[in-house]
């Protein structure tokens, strides 16, 4: 039997798949102010500007361009574009050498949802990115969306890393089969972030329980931790994040071999308590105006998000 805070994100999960609930929400004057705290804004300039920021604090970036399951080969291009010319625009600002500022990637929004050849036409448009990070000298993550994708995501990851080796990719500790990838994926060389998992996943292929993700996630981080590959820790949970100390210490990694991940707007003092430990601190920071789905799937990852949403909205009101 799922417990209250299990109940919660199975009914925000359903919500973000809500037509008539999103255009309600977009709509409203009040919620573009509030996820003003969440997202960096809807331009190019919006995302420099917040990297340009987190830098001025220690911190780093993975900055996403929002959309996702496109079905238009012209939106799939212009998402393209999109990373194009945030990369240049790194690169002119001083943001990107040594991985500062990098990309976060979602194929479903570069072409993989496209009738016929979608993993051909998203595996173009992510070289082309790939290509453009590098010569700005940063990196790129392909961002892990639904199970019915976790196949051809890595095998798009393992194809780019034959020429972009630094190429990172996220595992999910909700699906079970995630202890697997990980081992395979802990070899040197290897970028890999952790996060639970934000998708409404079926009981067949993923845990339901709050409790069952993060005991897997805590069985994933010792396989990462243990092997030669570069782990990233995508968790707000203070737990989480002691026991990601503690791993690191049991397998006498230095702070230069691992890193934290949180979310641009969530628990930014404690953001800065980690990057002034002398750890890498690398905050998400999304942008872009398909907002509505991001949002409603981080607050059904953790529900204390939605906690910061509401008394958000409540100030604003």
């Amino acid at each position: 039997m799922l417990n209250p805070a299990d109940l919660l994100r199975a009914g925000l999960l359903q919500l973000s798949e809500s037509d008539l609930v999103r255009s309600t929400i977009v709509r409203a004057p009040v919620s573009r102010d509030v996820v003003t705290r969440f997202v960096a804004g809807e331009s190019t300039e919006d995302a420099v500007h917040v990297t340009s920021v987190l830098r001025q604090t220690g911190r780093l970036a993975t900055i996403d361009y929002l959309g996702e399951y496109t079905s238009d080969p012209q939106m799939a291009t212009r998402t393209r574009e999109a990373y194009l010319t945030l990369l240049r625009r790194l690169g002119e600002e001083n943001l990107s050498q040594h991985g500062q500022g990098e990309v976060s990637l979602k194929l479903s929004a570069l072409g993989q949802s496209l009738d016929g050849d979608g993993d051909v036409i998203a595996l173009e448009n992510a070289r082309q990115i790939c290509a453009a990070a590098e010569a700005v000298g940063t990196t790129v993550t392909i961002d892990m969306e639904d199970h019915t994708t976790t196949d051809r995501t890595l095998e798009t990851a393992r194809t780019l890393r034959e020429d972009f080796p630094w190429v990172g990719v996220v595992l999910q500790s909700q699906l079970r089969r995630t202890e697997a990838d990980c081992r395979d994926l802990s070899h040197a060389g290897s970028r890999v972030r952790l996060c639970k998992g934000a998708y409404k996943e079926p009981e067949s292929v993923a845990y339901q329980d709050g409790s069952d993700v993060d005991l897997a996630f805590v069985r994933c981080l010792k396989i990462l931790m243990a092997g030669e590959g570069y782990p990233m820790l995508a968790t707000h949970d203070p737990r989480l994040v002691r026991i990601g100390y503690a791993l690191a210490e049991q397998n006498e990694r230095t702070p230069d071999t691992f890193e934290f991940q949180m979310l641009f707007g969530i628990r930014p003092d404690e953001q800065k308590r980690i990057a002034d430990r002398g750890n890498t601190m690398r905050v998400y920071v999304p942008y872009g105006d398909e907002w509505y789905g991001y949002l409603m799937r981080r607050m059904a990852e953790r529900p204390a998000n939605t906690s910061f949403f509401l008394r958000a909205l409540a100030t604003k009101g």
